[in-house]
Protein backbone atom coordinates (compact mmCIF):
# COMPACT_ATOMS: atom_id res chain seq x y z
CA UNK A 1 0.00 0.00 0.00
CA UNK A 2 2.85 2.37 0.84
CA UNK A 3 4.65 2.26 -2.51
CA UNK A 4 1.34 2.38 -4.39
CA UNK A 5 0.71 5.75 -2.71
CA UNK A 6 3.15 7.26 -5.21
CA UNK A 7 0.30 6.93 -7.72
CA UNK A 8 -1.71 9.40 -5.62
CA UNK A 9 0.78 12.00 -6.80
CA UNK A 10 1.75 10.73 -10.25
CA UNK A 11 -1.68 9.63 -11.53
CA UNK A 12 -3.56 12.41 -9.76
CA UNK A 13 -1.42 15.22 -11.13
CA UNK A 14 -1.28 13.66 -14.62
CA UNK A 15 -5.07 13.46 -14.66
CA UNK A 16 -5.38 17.07 -13.55
CA UNK A 17 -2.99 18.10 -16.33
CA UNK A 18 -5.08 16.08 -18.84
CA UNK A 19 -2.14 13.80 -19.67
CA UNK A 20 -4.55 10.89 -19.55
CA UNK A 21 -2.41 8.29 -21.31
CA UNK A 22 0.23 8.57 -18.54
CA UNK A 23 -2.11 7.08 -15.91
CA UNK A 24 -1.96 3.65 -17.51
CA UNK A 25 1.83 3.86 -17.80
CA UNK A 26 2.21 4.84 -14.15
CA UNK A 27 -0.12 2.02 -13.06
CA UNK A 28 1.74 -0.65 -15.04
CA UNK A 29 5.05 0.59 -13.63
CA UNK A 30 3.66 0.39 -10.10
CA UNK A 31 2.36 -3.16 -10.64
CA UNK A 32 5.76 -4.32 -11.88
CA UNK A 33 7.67 -2.78 -8.96
CA UNK A 34 5.19 -3.86 -6.27
CA UNK A 35 5.11 -7.50 -7.39
CA UNK A 36 8.92 -7.58 -7.24
CA UNK A 37 8.87 -6.09 -3.73
CA UNK A 38 6.29 -8.69 -2.62
CA UNK A 39 8.77 -11.54 -3.21
CA UNK A 40 11.16 -10.76 -0.30
CA UNK A 41 8.16 -9.90 1.88
CA UNK A 42 6.70 -13.35 1.15
CA UNK A 43 9.96 -14.93 2.32
CA UNK A 44 9.74 -12.99 5.59
CA UNK A 45 6.11 -14.03 6.10
CA UNK A 46 7.07 -17.66 5.49
CA UNK A 47 9.50 -17.44 8.42
CA UNK A 48 7.24 -15.49 10.78
CA UNK A 49 7.24 -18.16 13.50
CA UNK A 50 11.04 -18.33 13.72
CA UNK A 51 11.35 -14.53 13.72
CA UNK A 52 8.81 -14.13 16.55
CA UNK A 53 10.48 -16.81 18.66
CA UNK A 54 13.86 -15.16 18.03
CA UNK A 55 12.62 -11.84 19.47
CA UNK A 56 11.28 -13.55 22.59
CA UNK A 57 7.58 -14.00 21.87
CA UNK A 58 5.49 -16.77 23.42
CA UNK A 59 5.95 -20.00 21.41
CA UNK A 60 2.25 -20.79 21.12
CA UNK A 61 1.43 -17.27 19.91
CA UNK A 62 4.36 -17.42 17.47
CA UNK A 63 3.19 -20.77 16.10
CA UNK A 64 -0.35 -19.57 15.35
CA UNK A 65 0.91 -16.28 13.90
CA UNK A 66 3.32 -18.20 11.68
CA UNK A 67 0.56 -20.44 10.31
CA UNK A 68 -1.66 -17.45 9.60
CA UNK A 69 1.16 -15.53 7.87
CA UNK A 70 2.02 -18.44 5.55
CA UNK A 71 -1.55 -18.82 4.39
CA UNK A 72 -1.73 -15.08 3.74
CA UNK A 73 1.28 -15.04 1.40
CA UNK A 74 -0.79 -15.23 -1.84
CA UNK A 75 -2.66 -12.11 -0.75
CA UNK A 76 0.59 -10.13 -0.91
CA UNK A 77 0.75 -10.40 -4.67
CA UNK A 78 -2.98 -9.87 -5.18
CA UNK A 79 -2.88 -6.82 -2.90
CA UNK A 80 0.02 -5.34 -4.88
CA UNK A 81 -2.06 -5.42 -8.05
CA UNK A 82 -5.23 -4.30 -6.28
CA UNK A 83 -3.63 -1.22 -4.74
CA UNK A 84 -2.26 -0.11 -8.10
CA UNK A 85 -5.65 -0.56 -9.77
CA UNK A 86 -7.42 1.25 -6.92
CA UNK A 87 -5.12 4.28 -7.16
CA UNK A 88 -5.51 4.29 -10.97
CA UNK A 89 -9.31 4.53 -10.64
CA UNK A 90 -9.41 6.72 -7.54
CA UNK A 91 -7.28 9.49 -9.03
CA UNK A 92 -9.82 9.73 -11.88
CA UNK A 93 -12.68 10.05 -9.38
CA UNK A 94 -13.97 6.63 -10.43
CA UNK A 95 -15.01 5.34 -7.00
CA UNK A 96 -18.48 3.83 -7.44
CA UNK A 97 -17.28 0.61 -9.14
CA UNK A 98 -14.76 0.09 -6.34
CA UNK A 99 -17.44 0.71 -3.70
CA UNK A 100 -19.82 -1.73 -5.41
CA UNK A 101 -17.32 -4.55 -5.74
CA UNK A 102 -16.00 -3.97 -2.21
CA UNK A 103 -19.56 -4.29 -0.91
CA UNK A 104 -20.15 -7.50 -2.84
CA UNK A 105 -16.83 -8.91 -1.62
CA UNK A 106 -17.68 -8.06 1.99
CA UNK A 107 -21.07 -9.76 1.78
CA UNK A 108 -19.48 -12.89 0.30
CA UNK A 109 -16.56 -12.78 2.73
CA UNK A 110 -18.73 -13.23 5.83
CA UNK A 111 -20.35 -16.60 4.93
CA UNK A 112 -17.19 -17.89 3.22
CA UNK A 113 -15.05 -17.07 6.26
CA UNK A 114 -17.60 -18.64 8.60
CA UNK A 115 -17.63 -21.85 6.55
CA UNK A 116 -13.84 -22.06 6.26
CA UNK A 117 -13.15 -21.24 9.91
CA UNK A 118 -15.87 -23.25 11.65
CA UNK A 119 -16.88 -25.98 9.19
CA UNK A 120 -13.83 -26.87 7.12
CA UNK A 121 -11.44 -27.55 9.99
CA UNK A 122 -8.98 -24.94 8.65
CA UNK A 123 -9.67 -22.55 11.58
CA UNK A 124 -7.34 -19.56 11.01
CA UNK A 125 -5.97 -20.94 7.73
CA UNK A 126 -8.32 -18.83 5.58
CA UNK A 127 -7.50 -17.30 2.19
CA UNK A 128 -9.10 -13.93 1.81
CA UNK A 129 -9.59 -13.55 -1.46
CA UNK A 130 -13.55 3.24 -17.76
CA UNK A 131 -11.76 5.30 -18.52
CA UNK A 132 -10.66 4.66 -22.15
CA UNK A 133 -8.39 7.70 -22.33
CA UNK A 134 -6.31 6.62 -19.35
CA UNK A 135 -5.83 2.99 -20.41
CA UNK A 136 -4.22 2.70 -23.84
CA UNK A 137 -3.03 -0.87 -23.49
CA UNK A 138 0.14 -2.47 -22.18
CA UNK A 139 3.23 -0.50 -23.06
CA UNK A 140 6.98 -1.06 -22.81
CA UNK A 141 7.19 2.51 -21.49
CA UNK A 142 6.07 1.12 -18.11
CA UNK A 143 9.55 -0.39 -17.79
CA UNK A 144 11.19 2.99 -18.38
CA UNK A 145 11.76 5.74 -15.79
CA UNK A 146 11.36 3.27 -12.93
CA UNK A 147 13.85 5.30 -10.90
CA UNK A 148 11.57 8.34 -11.17
CA UNK A 149 8.71 6.24 -9.86
CA UNK A 150 10.87 4.95 -7.00
CA UNK A 151 11.78 8.49 -5.98
CA UNK A 152 8.17 8.91 -4.89
CA UNK A 153 7.32 5.26 -4.16
CA UNK A 154 10.09 4.64 -1.63
CA UNK A 155 9.33 7.74 0.51
CA UNK A 156 5.63 6.85 0.21
CA UNK A 157 6.31 3.35 1.51
CA UNK A 158 8.55 4.64 4.28
CA UNK A 159 5.94 7.22 5.28
CA UNK A 160 3.16 4.63 5.56
CA UNK A 161 5.23 1.77 6.97
CA UNK A 162 6.88 3.80 9.73
CA UNK A 163 3.45 4.63 11.08
CA UNK A 164 1.79 1.22 10.66
CA UNK A 165 4.80 -0.69 11.99
CA UNK A 166 4.74 1.37 15.18
CA UNK A 167 1.17 0.22 15.92
CA UNK A 168 2.08 -3.39 15.15
CA UNK A 169 5.17 -3.05 17.30
CA UNK A 170 3.01 -2.13 20.29
CA UNK A 171 1.22 -5.47 20.01
CA UNK A 172 4.56 -7.25 19.60
CA UNK A 173 6.02 -5.52 22.66
CA UNK A 174 2.88 -6.29 24.67
CA UNK A 175 3.94 -9.96 24.54
CA UNK A 176 6.88 -9.04 26.79
CA UNK A 177 4.65 -7.60 29.53
CA UNK A 178 3.46 -9.62 32.53
CA UNK A 179 0.45 -11.81 31.61
CA UNK A 180 1.27 -11.63 27.88
CA UNK A 181 -1.89 -13.50 26.81
CA UNK A 182 -4.14 -10.80 28.31
CA UNK A 183 -1.99 -7.89 27.15
CA UNK A 184 -1.61 -9.21 23.60
CA UNK A 185 -5.31 -10.04 23.34
CA UNK A 186 -6.43 -6.58 24.45
CA UNK A 187 -3.85 -4.71 22.36
CA UNK A 188 -4.84 -6.81 19.34
CA UNK A 189 -8.50 -5.91 19.91
CA UNK A 190 -7.55 -2.25 20.19
CA UNK A 191 -5.48 -2.43 17.01
CA UNK A 192 -8.30 -4.16 15.16
CA UNK A 193 -10.82 -1.60 16.41
CA UNK A 194 -8.54 1.30 15.52
CA UNK A 195 -8.04 -0.17 12.06
CA UNK A 196 -11.79 -0.49 11.56
CA UNK A 197 -12.71 3.10 12.49
CA UNK A 198 -9.56 4.37 10.73
CA UNK A 199 -11.11 3.34 7.41
CA UNK A 200 -13.38 6.41 7.58
CA UNK A 201 -10.57 9.02 7.65
CA UNK A 202 -8.62 6.78 5.27
CA UNK A 203 -11.41 7.30 2.74
CA UNK A 204 -11.24 11.05 3.37
CA UNK A 205 -7.48 10.83 2.89
CA UNK A 206 -7.92 9.24 -0.52
CA UNK A 207 -10.48 11.88 -1.47
CA UNK A 208 -8.32 14.86 -0.51
CA UNK A 209 -5.24 13.27 -2.09
CA UNK A 210 -7.12 12.92 -5.37
CA UNK A 211 -8.64 16.38 -5.22
CA UNK A 212 -5.36 18.12 -4.29
CA UNK A 213 -3.31 16.26 -6.92
CA UNK A 214 -5.94 16.86 -9.62
CA UNK A 215 -6.18 20.57 -8.86
CA UNK A 216 -2.41 21.07 -8.65
CA UNK A 217 -1.92 19.18 -11.91
CA UNK A 218 -4.55 21.42 -13.50
CA UNK A 219 -2.81 24.54 -12.15
CA UNK A 220 -5.53 25.48 -9.63
CA UNK A 221 -3.71 26.12 -6.31
CA UNK A 222 -6.64 27.94 -4.66
CA UNK A 223 -8.95 24.96 -5.27
CA UNK A 224 -6.34 22.63 -3.76
CA UNK A 225 -6.07 24.83 -0.66
CA UNK A 226 -9.87 24.92 -0.29
CA UNK A 227 -10.05 21.10 -0.52
CA UNK A 228 -7.63 20.82 2.41
CA UNK A 229 -9.70 23.20 4.56
CA UNK A 230 -12.92 21.32 3.80
CA UNK A 231 -11.51 17.88 4.56
CA UNK A 232 -10.02 19.10 7.85
CA UNK A 233 -13.45 20.26 9.02
CA UNK A 234 -14.97 16.93 7.99
CA UNK A 235 -12.13 15.01 9.67
CA UNK A 236 -12.51 16.86 12.96
CA UNK A 237 -16.28 16.31 12.98
CA UNK A 238 -15.90 12.61 12.16
CA UNK A 239 -13.24 12.14 14.84
CA UNK A 240 -15.44 13.66 17.54
CA UNK A 241 -18.50 11.58 16.58
CA UNK A 242 -16.63 8.27 16.32
CA UNK A 243 -14.79 9.01 19.57
CA UNK A 244 -18.08 9.51 21.39
CA UNK A 245 -19.41 6.22 20.00
CA UNK A 246 -16.29 4.36 21.16
CA UNK A 247 -16.66 5.77 24.66
CA UNK A 248 -20.37 4.94 24.84
CA UNK A 249 -19.88 1.28 23.84
CA UNK A 250 -16.73 0.75 25.91
CA UNK A 251 -18.36 -1.65 28.41
CA UNK A 252 -19.79 -4.01 25.80
CA UNK A 253 -17.33 -3.80 22.90
CA UNK A 254 -15.00 -6.44 24.33
CA UNK A 255 -17.73 -9.08 24.05
CA UNK A 256 -17.49 -8.82 20.26
CA UNK A 257 -14.08 -10.48 20.57
CA UNK A 258 -14.03 -12.48 23.80
CA UNK A 259 -16.16 -13.90 26.62
CA UNK A 260 -13.34 -13.49 29.13
CA UNK A 261 -14.39 -10.93 31.74
CA UNK A 262 -10.81 -9.71 32.27
CA UNK A 263 -10.43 -9.03 28.56
CA UNK A 264 -13.77 -7.19 28.39
CA UNK A 265 -12.94 -5.04 31.43
CA UNK A 266 -9.48 -4.21 30.11
CA UNK A 267 -10.92 -3.25 26.72
CA UNK A 268 -13.39 -0.94 28.50
CA UNK A 269 -10.48 0.84 30.18
CA UNK A 270 -8.65 1.18 26.85
CA UNK A 271 -11.56 2.57 24.82
CA UNK A 272 -11.30 6.25 25.95
CA UNK A 273 -7.59 6.13 25.13
CA UNK A 274 -8.48 4.57 21.79
CA UNK A 275 -11.02 7.33 21.13
CA UNK A 276 -8.36 10.00 21.68
CA UNK A 277 -5.89 8.25 19.40
CA UNK A 278 -8.58 7.82 16.73
CA UNK A 279 -9.28 11.55 16.73
CA UNK A 280 -5.60 12.38 16.25
CA UNK A 281 -5.07 9.54 13.78
CA UNK A 282 -7.97 10.82 11.69
CA UNK A 283 -6.38 14.27 11.50
CA UNK A 284 -2.98 12.91 10.53
CA UNK A 285 -4.64 10.67 7.96
CA UNK A 286 -6.26 13.53 6.03
CA UNK A 287 -3.14 15.66 6.41
CA UNK A 288 -1.01 12.79 5.08
CA UNK A 289 -3.38 12.51 2.12
CA UNK A 290 -2.71 16.16 1.38
CA UNK A 291 1.03 15.52 1.57
CA UNK A 292 0.71 12.68 -0.96
CA UNK A 293 -1.38 14.86 -3.26
CA UNK A 294 1.37 17.49 -3.23
CA UNK A 295 4.17 14.96 -3.75
CA UNK A 296 5.78 15.77 -0.37
CA UNK A 297 6.19 12.14 0.70
CA UNK A 298 9.85 12.59 1.62
CA UNK A 299 8.98 15.27 4.18
CA UNK A 300 6.13 13.05 5.46
CA UNK A 301 8.57 10.16 5.92
CA UNK A 302 10.91 12.30 8.02
CA UNK A 303 7.99 13.50 10.15
CA UNK A 304 6.77 9.94 10.75
CA UNK A 305 10.29 8.76 11.60
CA UNK A 306 10.71 11.45 14.23
CA UNK A 307 7.17 11.21 15.59
CA UNK A 308 6.99 7.45 16.09
CA UNK A 309 10.58 6.32 16.59
CA UNK A 310 12.12 9.29 18.38
CA UNK A 311 9.06 10.20 20.46
CA UNK A 312 6.26 7.62 20.39
CA UNK A 313 8.01 4.28 20.89
CA UNK A 314 10.50 5.56 23.52
CA UNK A 315 7.58 7.11 25.46
CA UNK A 316 5.60 3.87 25.14
CA UNK A 317 8.49 1.76 26.48
CA UNK A 318 9.09 4.13 29.40
CA UNK A 319 5.40 4.20 30.33
CA UNK A 320 4.92 0.43 29.99
CA UNK A 321 8.14 -0.96 31.46
CA UNK A 322 9.66 1.79 33.61
CA UNK A 323 6.52 3.39 35.03
CA UNK A 324 4.63 0.04 34.87
CA UNK A 325 1.51 1.46 33.22
CA UNK A 326 1.22 -1.71 31.12
CA UNK A 327 -0.72 -1.90 27.86
CA UNK A 328 -2.25 1.52 28.49
CA UNK A 329 1.25 2.97 28.50
CA UNK A 330 2.00 1.46 25.09
CA UNK A 331 -1.03 3.13 23.55
CA UNK A 332 -0.36 6.43 25.34
CA UNK A 333 3.05 6.40 23.67
CA UNK A 334 1.28 6.16 20.31
CA UNK A 335 -0.82 9.20 21.28
CA UNK A 336 2.39 11.15 22.01
CA UNK A 337 3.61 10.25 18.52
CA UNK A 338 0.32 11.31 16.93
CA UNK A 339 0.42 14.70 18.67
CA UNK A 340 3.90 15.37 17.27
CA UNK A 341 2.92 14.06 13.83
CA UNK A 342 -0.27 16.14 13.53
CA UNK A 343 1.47 19.29 14.79
CA UNK A 344 4.33 18.84 12.33
CA UNK A 345 2.04 18.21 9.36
CA UNK A 346 -0.09 21.26 10.19
CA UNK A 347 3.03 23.44 10.36
CA UNK A 348 4.32 22.10 7.03
CA UNK A 349 1.01 22.60 5.23
CA UNK A 350 0.45 26.03 6.79
CA UNK A 351 3.79 27.11 5.31
CA UNK A 352 3.10 25.53 1.92
CA UNK A 353 3.22 27.84 -1.09
CA UNK A 354 0.36 26.41 -3.14
CA UNK A 355 1.20 28.38 -6.26
CA UNK A 356 4.71 26.93 -6.15
CA UNK A 357 3.34 23.42 -5.61
CA UNK A 358 1.12 23.83 -8.67
CA UNK A 359 4.19 24.77 -10.74
CA UNK A 360 6.08 21.74 -9.41
CA UNK A 361 3.15 19.49 -10.27
CA UNK A 362 3.02 20.74 -13.84
CA UNK A 363 6.78 20.26 -14.19
CA UNK A 364 6.52 16.74 -12.76
CA UNK A 365 3.81 15.84 -15.24
CA UNK A 366 5.74 17.35 -18.16
CA UNK A 367 8.94 15.49 -17.24
CA UNK A 368 7.14 12.13 -17.01
CA UNK A 369 5.12 12.46 -20.22
CA UNK A 370 5.88 9.87 -22.91
CA UNK A 371 4.23 9.18 -26.25
CA UNK A 372 1.56 6.48 -26.29
CA UNK A 373 3.04 3.14 -27.37
CA UNK A 374 0.50 0.37 -26.78
CA UNK A 375 1.42 -3.24 -27.29
CA UNK A 376 -0.42 -4.58 -30.33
Amino acid sequence: MGMASALDTLCGQSYGAKQYHMLGIHMQRAMFVLVLVAIPLAIIWANTRSILVLVGQDHDIAKEAGIYARFMIPSLFAYSLLQSLSRFLQTQNIVYPMMLFSGITTLLHIPVSWALVFKSGLKIRVFSFLHTNTWTGFSKEALHNILNFLRLAVPSAVMVCLEMWSFEMMVLVSGLLPNPELQTSVLSICLNTAGTVWMIPFGLSGAVSTRVSNELGAGHPDAARLAVCVVLVIGITEGILVGLVLILIRNIWGYAYSNEIKVVEYVAVMMPILAASNFLDGLQCVLSGTVRGCGLQKIGAYINLGSYYLVGIPCAIVLAFVLHVGGKGLWLGIICALVVQVTSLIIILARTNWEQEAKKAMERVHNSTVPVDPVS
